[in-house]
C-alpha cells in the first residue's frame, strides 16, 4: 500500500474505510536465517535494511509486547548530528543523512522536521567548548553556526537573558537538526520490512538463547523454539537481561529517563533548544504540546516511570530558562529505560559467540540513531564486518581500555579531550 495526497483525500472523504493493514501479523516459523530480538526502532530498521540493502528476507523480529511499545515510543523525538569525538561524529552524521531521505525511502510520513537545534552556552569555557564542537561538526561535513546573544534574541526572544546566575553567552546552531514523529518511524520501518518478506512477531517473549559449541543455534520463546543461523540482540534497556540468556555480562546499566508534554498551545517554539546549565531540552510538537526533558533518574531501574525529585529538577530548569513555561499545564509524563554504557557511546559489534550480534549502549542518543543503527547493524550481520560509520563502536573497548569515547568529557580519560 503506497501513500499519496490524492489517496489521503479520498480516504478522508469516504470514512477511511479503504486502508489495509500496514504490516502482516506473522506467526513464527520453525527456523530463520536471522532472528532479531527487539521490535523497537533499532530492531525494525535493522530488519528493513537487511531486506532492502542485502536481500536477506528470511528474518524474524521478535517483540515481547507490541511493535514500537518501548523506547521508540517514549522519547522526545530529537534528531541531530552534533557529536564531537571521532567514532560518534561520523556515525551520527551518517544517521542524519539517512533521516533526510527516509520519508522518500519508506514512502511514509515520519514527520521529519529540520527546524534546527540551538545548544546554549553560559560561560567563556562553554563558549570555547561550543567552538571546538562546532569545528568538529564542520570538519565531519555537517553544519554548525555560532550565534551571538543578539542573534539569539531575534530567533528565540522568550528566553530569560537577564538572569545573573546562568547568563546566556550565545548558542551553537545546527539547522539540519530537528524532530520526527517517534511512532511513525517505527510504523514506517515495520511496513517496509514486512513488505519485503520479514516476519514481525508480536507478543513473543524470548526466554532463552541456545548456544552449542560456541555458536548460536536459536532462541526459546513463549511461542515455541525457533532455530536461527544468526541472532541480533537489540533490546535497549533490557540488553543486560537478554545477553545474560547467552551467558554474557554486559558493561551496561539501565536507568530511567523521564519526559514531559504540556497541553496543546499555539506555535511559539520554532527550534529544539538545549539549556547548557541544566540538561534541559525543549521543542514543540505538531499538535502544539511543549515536549521537554532533562537528566536521568540517578539510580538503576527497569521501571518505566520516574521519581518526583527529578520532575522538580526538570521543572526548575525549564522555569529558569524560559519563565513563560510556568503558564503551561503538564498533560502527561513518562519514562524510558536507558541502556547506559560507561563512556556514554554505543556498541554495534559481534560477540565472542559465533552468530550472536549486539546493538546497545545508546544512552541519550537512541532515537536520533535509529536509521544509522539499523543500517550499520544490518551491514554487520549480513557481511560479518563493521560498517565504516560504526567501526569504532566496539564492545572490546571496555575490556582493553583502548578506543573509549567519553563524549561528555566527564570520565577518567582526560587525555581524550
Amino acid at each position: 500500500m503506497r501513500f499519496s495526497g490524492l489517496r489521503v483525500i479520498k480516504e478522508g472523504l469516504t470514512g477511511n474505510k479503504g486502508w489495509s493493514a500496514h504490516w502482516r501479523d506473522a506467526s513464527p516459523k520453525d527456523a530463520y536465517d536471522v532472528v532479531i530480538i527487539g521490535g523497537g526502532g533499532h530492531g525494525l530498521s535493522t530488519a528493513y535494511y537487511l531486506a532492502k540493502e542485502h536481500g536477506i528476507t528470511n528474518v524474524a523480529v521478535l517483540e515481547k509486547g507490541y511493535l514500537g511499545g518501548g523506547n521508540v515510543g517514549r522519547n522526545t523525538t530529537i534528531v541531530r548530528a552534533n557529536y564531537f569525538l571521532p567514532g560518534n561524529s561520523e556515525f551520527y552524521s551518517h544517521s542524519l543523512k539517512l533521516w533526510e531521505g527516509l520519508e522518500e525511502d519508506l514512502n511514509y510520513n515520519v514527520m521529519h522536521s529540520q527546524r534546527g537545534q540551538i545548544v546554549l552556552f553560559h560561560s567563556d569555557g562553554q563558549r570555547d567548548a561550543a567552538i571546538r564542537r562546532g569545528n568538529a561538526m564542520r570538519n565531519q561535513g555537517d553544519d554548525a553556526e555560532l550565534l551571538s546573544v543578539a542573534q539569539l534574541k531575534r530567533m528565540v526572544p522568550y528566553l530569560d537573558y537577564d538572569q545573573a546566575r546562568f547568563p546566556i553567552y550565545g548558542g551553537l546552531l545546527q539547522r539540519r537538526a530537528g524532530t520526527a514523529r517517534h511512532d511513525a518511524v517505527a510504523w514506517g520501518y515495520a511496513r517496509g520490512a514486512s513488505d519485503r518478506g520479514v516476519d514481525l512477531i508480536q507478543n513473543c517473549e524470548v526466554t532463552g538463547i541456545d548456544v552449542e559449541n560456541g555458536h548460536v543455534t536459536g532462541v526459546q520463546t513463549s511461542r515455541g523454539a525457533i532455530l536461527a543461523k544468526k541472532v541480533a540482540l537489540i533490546t535497549a534497556g533490557r540488553s543486560s537481561q537478554t545477553a545474560a540468556m547467552a551467558g554474557m555480562r554486559l558493561p551496561i546499566e539501565s536507568h530511567v529517563l523521564q519526559a514531559f508534554v504540556t497541553e496543546g498551545l499555539k506555535p511559539c517554539i520554532d527550534h529544539v533548544i538545549s539549556f547548557g546549565m541544566g540538561h534541559f531540552y525543549i521543542s514543540q510538537s505538531d499538535k502544539g504540546g511543549l515536549v521537554f526533558g532533562g537528566d536521568l533518574d540517578m539510580y538503576a531501574s527497569y521501571a518505566a516511570r520516574g521519581n518526583l525529585p527529578l520532575v522538580e529538577h526538570v521543572m526548575e530548569a525549564g522555569m529558569t530558562l524560559m519563565p513563560m513555561i510556568g503558564q503551561a499545564k503538564v498533560l502527561r509524563s513518562w519514562g524510558g529505560i536507558m541502556d547506559m554504557s560507561p563512556d556514554g557511546s554505543p556498541i554495534i559489534d559481534k560477540t565472542h559467540i559465533d552468530g550472536l550480534y549486539l546493538n546497545c549502549g545508546w544512552c541519550y542518543g537512541g532515537f536520533k540513531a535509529v536509521p544509522g543503527s539499523g543500517h550499520c547493524m544490518a551491514h554487520l550481520v549480513a557481511t560479518g564486518t563493521p560498517h565504516k560509520a560504526a567501526a569504532r563502536l566496539r564492545l572490546d573497548r571496555f575490556k582493553t581500555g583502548f578506543g573509549l569515547m567519553d563524549e561528555e568529557g566527564t570520565g577518567a580519560q582526560h587525555n581524550l579531550h
